[in-house]
């Protein structure tokens, strides 16, 4: 089945996000999108777009609320001996709970000027995923892996979750956070050219083909629909080994 036919199915088959957006998806036996996929509208160096820091944040308050909120749901208690946590594509600010902390909080990003500033971090990295998607990080090392409004970014997502399985923690979680704000011309044309329900099975996809990933699942929490910006979630766990 070619990708078209596929996702015809697909988006006849799911009739509102989030509740059926990831259940019981037949995925084809081999990755369903192209190279063209992953193009750009902007295809200058991104470490020239985000050279000037940009403090500002890129979802209204009340979006952030929301994700805040999930994050003191799902993430391990603060100052919990031995956990690691990745904050992917950060930047000044990581919209964890006030007051969070772990030994070791990493960020990853594309402009040091920001990470600097981002209280949360007790280390950064500066690194363009789309030029070097392998990650400076030994096996089995984080507990939390978090990216936030960036997944439409990646030009190598397959690449890039191969490599958050790798340095997960055997049942380790990778919350993939997304709007329907980005950088248009930055986002990747299969993001673009799609609406918020592709969008999960986008990223469910690149959990799913990565593989060592459990299924993933998708979740809406969008505090004000229709009246401030959308937020979801699609989450999974790495496999635990026996």
């Amino acid at each position: 089945m070619n990708r078209s036919a596929w996702w015809s199915l697909i988006a006849s088959s799911v009739s509102c996000f989030p509740v059926h957006a990831l259940q019981n998806v037949e995925w084809p036996e081999q990755f369903p999108f192209k190279d063209e996929d992953f193009q750009r509208f902007n295809e200058t160096p991104d470490s020239l777009f985000y050279e000037a820091p940009r403090f500002v944040t890129h979802i209204d308050v009340a979006a952030i609320a929301a994700l805040t909120k999930y994050y003191s749901e799902v993430f391990p208690p603060s100052n919990t001996p031995g956990v690691s946590i990745l904050d992917m594509c950060s930047s000044w600010v990581s919209h964890f709970p006030k007051g969070y902390k772990q030994e070791r909080v990493v960020g990853m990003g594309m402009n040091e000027e920001e990470l600097k500033r981002n209280p949360v971090l007790t280390e950064y990295v500066v690194q363009d995923l789309n030029l070097k998607p392998k990650l400076p990080f030994e096996d089995n090392s984080f507990d939390v892996i978090t990216n936030v409004v960036s997944v439409d970014y990646l030009t190598k997502p397959l690449d890039v979750f191969k490599e958050m399985c790798r340095i997960l923690k055997p049942g380790g979680l990778a919350i993939m956070s997304f709007s329907n704000r980005c950088f248009w011309t930055k986002a990747i044309s299969i993001w673009t050219s799609t609406g918020d329900t592709d969008h999960a099975l986008i990223v469910g996809s690149y959990f799913h083909y990565a593989g060592g990933f459990e299924p993933p699942q998708a979740v809406d929490i969008s505090p004000n629909p229709g009246r401030s910006d959308p937020m979801y979630i699609v989450f999974s766990r790495k496999l635990s080994t026996a």
